[in-house]
């Protein structure tokens, strides 16, 4: 086992007790040994359809039977050109076009990228500061992890981009805790905008990047009124604003992504994982009517956005994003957040008097279950909970800290819930 170097993973820990899975269906994955898992986490927050379904399965397999791959560098085929119209269809009303990436972090770094050439199109090029946010997870490029906010995905790895400022996060436990959806307190946080326009000002500030509901921190929520009051300082101040929905988008917390959810429109979405349901790498970055026009002013013969990958708009990537689309569309499941959230958030919240438990977060079918570090081992008990689940109760969740992060496939129903929070709440007790 020692020749992959697994990402984001202890590997000599790992190694010592290895979670391998060998195949996945519906609702569960199936581990080397047979056992059955349930599936809390839809893989890493993107088989949102559940797995192994039949229409996804046979789109790739017919596709790559007939264009494996072209190259879309001035050249094409129809896949992508009918995918950005189905995806379209679905983005909210000024976000009509799309630029195909491979990942959350190509689409972070995409996204970065055409916000600093907007601003210079328009003739505002000496705006160039990005700000993200603390807590912030915007995936892996170097310009994702420099507008990031966790601490152990920058700290090894140099200054980061010039001209980087960051937003407080907006995670408050000691006035929000156990809160049943958005928080009530924190709004003002929000502000904290205003006061990096006047230490860079805003002729200097390109862009702001924000989740929405931010996962990787531990399933961070926006205060209510928050993503609004943002928002309008962006509008006052010229000032790109981009939602990362590569967790939020496609289902997950009711509507398509979180924007139509919670009524605020960015300037440019990004996305990923459940964009092909993880069965095959792409991302896909929906940018502005305004922005996409700023880049088609030059003459008809010049390439008008020098960016792009080899894989953008692959075959077999856009078969796949249009079989899930068309299974999310004949099932339903983008409703299913707000159908299943009641259940789901009276089912997490059950769990509030378990033994070190100090705050629970829910909204649309994402949770998280924050437990009290043990002294000196900060991670160790929520790592414990995740073990004791997998191996013990035939239950998959994610750790964050000490954090039990969840985010189940959009097919659950309530018996699953049931199951998920009951195998839950004995790991919790059996770890104490």
């Amino acid at each position: 086992m020692d020749a992959f170097w697994m990402p984001f993973t202890a590997n000599r820990q790992f190694k010592q007790q290895p979670r391998m899975l060998a195949s996945a269906k519906g609702m569960h994955y199936t581990d080397v040994a047979g056992r059955e898992i349930l599936d809390g986490t839809a893989g890493l927050w993107c088989c949102n359809a559940g797995h192994a379904r039949p229409r996804i399965i046979e789109a790739v397999s017919r596709q790559i039977a007939t264009l494996d791959f072209a190259p879309t560098f001035q050249m094409g085929h129809p896949l992508p050109f009918v995918l950005a119209e189905r995806l379209a269809a679905i983005a909210p009303e000024s976000l009509k076009h799309v630029f195909f990436t491979n990942s959350g972090s190509e689409s972070v770094d995409t996204a970065l990228k055409i916000a600093l050439a907007y601003q210079r199109a328009r003739g505002e090029g000496q705006r160039t500061r990005l700000i993200g946010r603390e807590k912030g997870y915007h995936g892996v490029g170097f310009g994702g992890i420099s507008v990031g906010g966790m601490v152990n995905n920058r700290k090894f790895f140099g200054p980061m981009l010039p001209g980087v400022d960051h937003l407080r996060h907006t995670l408050d436990i000691a006035r929000n805790a156990f809160t049943r959806g958005l928080p009530k307190h924190g709004v003002e946080l929000a502000e904290d905008l205003e006061r990096l326009v006047q230490l860079h000002d805003a002729s200097t500030i390109a862009a702001v990047i924000v989740e929405p509901i931010s996962g990787s921190a531990g399933v961070v929520l926006p205060p209510e009124g928050y993503l609004k009051r943002l928002r309008e300082i962006c509008d006052k101040h010229g000032i790109v604003l981009i939602f990362d929905e590569v967790i939020t988008g496609y289902g997950r917390v009711g509507d398509a992504f979180a924007a139509q959810r919670f009524d605020v429109t960015p300037d440019i979405i990004t996305t990923a994982k459940g964009l092909t349901n993880g069965s095959v790498p792409m991302g896909a970055v929906f940018v502005s009517d305004a922005i996409h026009a700023a880049f088609m002013q030059g003459p008809e013969g010049m390439i008008d956005l020098f960016h792009g990958y080899t894989y953008s708009g692959h075959p077999l990537a856009c078969a796949a994003a249009l079989a899930t689309l068309d299974t999310y569309a004949e099932e339903g499941l983008f409703a299913k957040a707000i159908e299943l959230g009641s259940y789901w958030e009276d089912a997490i919240h059950a769990l509030r008097e378990l033994p070190n438990v100090i705050d629970i977060r829910n909204f649309g079918l994402v949770g998280a279950v924050e437990l009290a570090p043990r002294e000196g081992k900060p991670g160790a008990r929520a790592f414990d909970v995740f073990s004791k689940c997998f191996h013990d109760k035939g239950l998959m969740v994610r750790t964050t800290g000490d954090v039990i992060a969840l985010s189940p496939p959009l097919i659950l129903g309530k018996e699953h819930i049931d199951q998920i929070f009951g195998r839950l709440a004995e790991a919790i007790r059996e770890t104490a």
